[in-house]
């Protein structure tokens, strides 16, 4: 079959969500589903097949024996998540770092020689983003939190405005949590500057996840349709800007990236200097956080 081999690691509910929507988007080609539980793969990758052939779609799943089938992916997908309680009220994406460092390490290792496209889900996105490039040695390696801050973003916007989001140009960049920075000078509604309410709106942005996970558990398919638009940019099915992790100095957090036929180049927009304060203290937590992580050779634990 003509068409791109995508990758899926993980079959939770991420996963499964994000596995739905490649399907139903009738993606061209394979989709490979992998976990750390065979017998989740196999059934989730039925599944799907029941989808694809329901829904007419073009793209064909499987379930892949073990991670080495994902060296010969175009892209890889990381929406693995190991068994953690998280009954945060702030930093909830945060909460998960010391039990998925050591799965995302492990995988990366697996992983290392692969030159193909990497898209991290797994939160805190920004720091296992950064811990599975430095592991693994992958060139292109992205994390996709701040996509779903800024569509999200978009989205709250242009309810205030009263308009289609379509309209609502603006990124959320920095890291994807409560540290979310809102580049509110360079934000345009149908073209022209805007007064944002900047408080109704961060409180909108912090409290989305919480009311989230308050009516289904987990969110799910706003990570599936960042994944999705980033995957078309990446594959260079479709340009455009991304809201993604990257390497800022020594940390990696979200900036836009443009993409030409797959090629990304990072674009930070102009910052004023409260933005870009906001931005380097981002960065600061991050980098603090990131020397907290279990170190990349210890062992998941059995």
């Amino acid at each position: 079959m003509n068409g791109p081999v995508v990758g899926l690691v993980g079959a939770g509910a991420v996963g499964q969500t994000l596995a739905a929507s490649l399907v139903a988007s009738a993606l061209r080609g394979r989709l490979l589903v992998v976990s750390r539980q065979p017998e989740q793969a196999v059934g989730l990758a039925a599944d799907l097949q029941d989808l694809a052939h329901t829904a007419r779609s073009r793209t064909q799943a499987e379930a892949g024996e073990e991670v080495a089938d994902l060296h010969g992916c175009d892209a890889v997908v990381v929406a693995l998540r190991t068994d953690f309680k998280n009954t945060a009220e702030r930093d909830i994406r945060r909460q998960g770092a010391t039990a998925n460092a050591p799965a995302l390490g492990a995988l990366a290792r697996e992983l290392r020689g692969y030159s193909g496209t990497v898209i991290i889900v797994t939160n805190p996105v920004d720091l296992m983003a950064r811990r599975f490039a430095e592991v693994s040695g992958c060139p292109r390696v992205f994390g996709i939190g701040s996509n779903l801050d800024t569509a999200r973003y978009r989205l709250l916007l242009a309810r205030y405005a009263q308009v289609s989001p379509d309209l609502v140009r603006g990124h959320v960049i920095g890291e994807h949590g409560d540290r979310a920075v809102i580049c509110v000078s360079t934000t345009t509604v149908s073209g022209r500057p805007v007064t944002v309410p900047v408080r109704a709106v961060v409180n909108a942005l912090q409290h989305r996840p919480a009311l989230i996970r308050a009516g289904i558990g987990r969110t799910r398919c706003g990570p599936a349709g960042a994944v999705l638009s980033t995957l078309r940019r990446a594959l260079g099915l479709a340009d455009g800007i991304e809201e993604l992790s990257v390497p800022y100095g020594d940390v990696w957090l979200g900036i836009p990236v443009r993409f030409t036929s797959g090629k990304a180049l990072p674009c930070l927009p102009p910052l004023t200097r409260s933005e870009r304060l906001r931005l380097d203290a981002a960065a600061s937590s991050l980098r603090d956080a990131y020397t907290r992580l279990p170190t990349p050779n210890e062992r998941i634990a059995s």
